[in-house]
């Protein structure tokens, strides 16, 4: 059945009426009609069946009938990502939401490469990929802050993995309370679960200034994705990956 993340509050009886590209995709491309069937969530309400009521040449009016499910969150994590050029975080963006982040935090880093991002369509892509992995809501998507003003401002009650990929000796000590950078598993596995959050830098890396702030805050967990330095979608995906396996709802 046809899933939807729609902007308007979900409540029994309440006709509403979807967007405009929402409406043209239903009784255009679909060619759905009245009284046909949809799915729809607004990370708020959980998930309706809703059902086409009214149809116009200027859209369509739905009508939530029953919830098929109580609203939920996946684990509280975000993605603290250098901004990059488009085609990697337009990737990067849309696996990120399947892999459960419930926030994507765009930074500014000293190496990073692009100035800019189209924020509507990061938020529909990824509104699109929520809907195809039935999740309940859909990342929020917050505008681009400069790394050093992002870390003023932590919330030291969230962790932090940090991948660097510089090639240091991983087995060196690290700053900060992660002790040995290793194999990100066994690193993440002593860690304590909560809240956290995944950095990855730009295709250059973080600059030394940046990997030793990094590296002695107390919140910090720095890990190692493997002796490849891996492009910026690739680490994300990776990083993302093992997290889940370590503390996610992948156990």
């Amino acid at each position: 059945m046809i899933r939807l993340f729609v902007d308007g509050n979900l409540e029994f009886g309440e006709p509403f009426e979807p967007r405009p590209e929402q409406a043209r995709y239903l009784t255009q491309v679909m060619r759905l009609g009245v009284g046909a069937e949809i799915l729809a969530f607004n990370g708020r309400d959980g998930e309706w069946r809703c059902r086409i009521a009214q149809m116009s040449k200027r859209g369509c009016v739905l009508e939530p009938t029953v919830r098929t499910r109580p609203q939920a969150f996946g684990p509280d994590l975000d993605l603290v990502l250098a901004l990059v050029k488009r085609g990697p975080l337009e990737t990067i963006v849309e696996k990120a939401t399947e892999l459960g982040a419930r926030r994507i935090r765009l930074a500014i880093t000293r190496r990073t490469n692009a100035d800019h991002a189209n924020l509507n369509r990061l938020r529909a892509i990824a509104a699109e990929a929520a809907e195809q992995t039935g999740r309940l809501d859909a990342p929020d998507i917050q505008e681009p802050e400069k790394l050093e003003r992002l870390l003023d401002g932590w919330d030291v009650g969230r962790r932090l993995m940090f991948c660097d990929e510089a090639g240091d000796d991983f087995a060196a000590e690290w700053g900060g309370s992660s002790g040995r950078a290793s194999v990100a598993l066994k690193v993440l596995a002593d860690q304590p679960a909560g809240p956290w959050a995944v950095l990855i830098g730009p295709e250059g890396g973080f600059d030394a200034q940046e990997r030793e702030r990094l590296r002695t805050l107390p919140y910090v967990a720095p890990v190692s994705l493997g002796p490849r330095i891996l492009r910026a979608d690739t680490a994300a995906i990776s990083a993302l990956t093992l997290w889940q396996c370590a503390l996610g709802d992948w156990r």
